[in-house]
């Protein structure tokens, strides 16, 4: 069976995909000197040093971030990269929420943006109202299963990435009493 990922395109809206990007350098000891066809995700560290290498590819190629880099170091590649993803390597690890929302919001970032690593259907909701469009649930999670997530909550309070504007003045704009 292939590796499946949700992809969200509106709000509300989201279905289950084959995975056609293969993710490079997960495991320490892998030999990253042949890169295989189709579309690949590589590490940040990989990206800077075979940048050009990678482009002159010809084919798809997207980034990886670990909890610990600075994406700020992407942002004048954007224009290259099919995909940028951010790797959740434990379920209780929330920097890559904060790596989301500077992506889309401080540095602009408007391509498709995935959460994958230790992740699952709690998740989901807010790694959207953070930018995330495309979730690679944890093997062990059934991602058809998770696609209810997003209707979780139907009244978002704060403003985020997604809609910054908060409630009350959404209420105030449609002159509704605070």
């Amino acid at each position: 069976m292939p590796d499946r990922v949700i992809k969200r395109f509106a709000l509300q809206q989201a279905r289950v995909e084959n995975d056609v990007w293969r993710v490079l350098g997960l495991q320490a000891d892998e030999d990253l000197s042949k890169l295989p066809g189709g579309p690949i995700l590589v590490p940040l560290a990989v990206w800077k040093a075979r940048r050009g290498e990678l482009v002159a590819r010809g084919e798809p190629v997207g980034v990886w971030l670990k909890p610990d880099d600075e994406p700020q170091d992407l942002a004048a590649d954007f224009e290259w990269l099919g995909q940028v993803a951010v790797h959740f390597p434990k379920f209780g690890d929330g920097r890559g929420f904060s790596i989301g929302a500077l992506l889309r919001g401080r540095l602009g970032y408007r391509g498709e943006l995935r959460a994958f690593g230790d992740i699952g259907r709690d998740h989901l909701f807010f790694l959207a109202r953070c930018g995330f469009d495309t979730f690679r649930l944890a093997d062990h999670r059934d991602p058809e299963d998770a696609l209810a997530a997003f209707n979780d909550f139907s009244v978002r309070y704060q403003g985020s990435v997604d809609d910054p504007t908060p409630l009350f003045l959404r209420r105030s704009a449609a002159g509704a009493p605070q």
